[in-house]
């Protein structure tokens, strides 16, 4: 028979966990409405993310000190050139940088070979505008929209990404 104050431990890291979990889940979830931002590229050019509507968009939070988010990005590297090479020029991603500093960034996209046109760079890490108003609290996280601006998953792998919108493509 478990002790009162075993009990007690186990209920506290429990709860602990639960809080944890609830705390780093996304913002939003399947079928939400995603909300419009306007950013700046690092050519200087305006961003907006109303200007993608009608194709599929890979919103993509990262950091380049993130060894998750690095591994993670070799593999959407293969899935651009993949949906590209299908044919798919409904296909987008934006990257959006969790960071401190510029310079590592930009080498970053360099390095992972991050070769769409749409990369913003959010300096304050998690306390930037645009990972509050999506509720990004742990990187790497994703939302992958459809062409109404919905979410159709979140948090996918990318071969997930890639099914999920062939699967969209076929039942439209």
């Amino acid at each position: 028979m478990l002790s009162r104050s075993t009990i007690i431990f186990f209920a506290l890291v429990l709860a602990v966990y639960l809080g944890r979990k609830a705390y780093l889940m996304p913002k939003y979830s399947t079928s939400d409405e995603i909300p419009a931002f306007n950013a700046t590229l690092p050519s200087g050019e305006a961003f907006q993310l109303k200007d993608l509507k009608g194709s599929y968009v890979l919103l993509h939070f990262w950091g380049s000190w993130c060894g998750p988010c690095r591994k993670e990005n070799h593999e959407l590297v293969q899935l651009y050139h993949k949906m590209k090479k299908e044919g798919s020029n409904i296909f987008q991603i934006v990257s959006i940088g969790i960071e401190t500093g510029r310079e590592s960034w930009l080498a970053a996209i360099e390095k992972d070979g991050l070769i769409w046109p749409y990369h913003v760079g959010t300096f304050q890490r998690f306390r930037s505008p645009i990972a509050k108003q999506f509720g990004v609290r742990e990187i790497p996280t994703t939302y992958l929209l459809g062409p109404d601006g919905r979410i159709l998953l979140v948090n996918g792998k990318p071969d997930e990404i890639a099914d999920e919108i062939r699967d969209h493509l076929a039942s439209n």
